[in-house]
């Protein structure tokens, strides 16, 4: 509604930002994040750690992980999860390419933080098993959101959370 209350000139000056967005992003040659560049701004950073990996679905996954200000390493972009009801088998994602990179560069470590659901589960059972004969493998842990009540969690997510609780210092 708010484009079509707008001056015909200014619907076309972003119509045609949105085309070139859509004409130069692509993925980065490295870790499949978008980006206007061969290689993406965060493989590019000198001061990431290149001893871990965190493998995502997507770039928003990646985003929403960069927002924390926490992870110093670098990432990986699969392009999506194994959903065999979809047709999206290990070959459609970044997989293989994965693999040559944590055996090429020599990773320490693979986070995967893939989304707590079936496809998510399959995808990072699958992850591991392909990647403990080359490096650590860890998985982010899974629990309550800040401020939400104990008794309206599902028993998977209060599982998930007992389980990934930490010792208190």
């Amino acid at each position: 509604m708010y484009l079509l209350r707008q001056p015909e000139d200014k619907v076309q000056k972003f119509s045609n930002a949105l085309l070139a967005a859509r004409s130069q992003v692509g993925q980065c040659q490295k870790c499949f994040h978008l980006s206007a560049e061969p290689e993406c701004e965060i493989c590019r950073n000198l001061e990431r750690s290149e001893d871990q990996i965190c493998v995502v679905a997507d770039s928003r996954d990646l985003i929403a992980l960069e927002r924390t200000r926490e992870y110093k390493g670098l990432y990986h972009v699969l392009g999506g999860l194994i959903s065999p009801m979809d047709g999206i088998s290990p070959e459609l994602l970044e997989v293989s390419s994965l693999i040559k990179r944590v055996d090429q560069y020599q990773t320490k470590e693979v986070i995967l933080a893939l989304t707590p659901s079936v496809e998510g589960d399959t995808t990072s059972l699958y992850l591991a098993r392909l990647l403990k004969p080359f490096t650590q493998v860890s998985r982010i842990a899974y629990g309550l959101p800040v401020g939400s009540e104990l008794e309206y969690a599902d028993e998977v997510t209060l599982t998930r959370a007992l389980e990934g609780r930490r010792s208190m210092d």
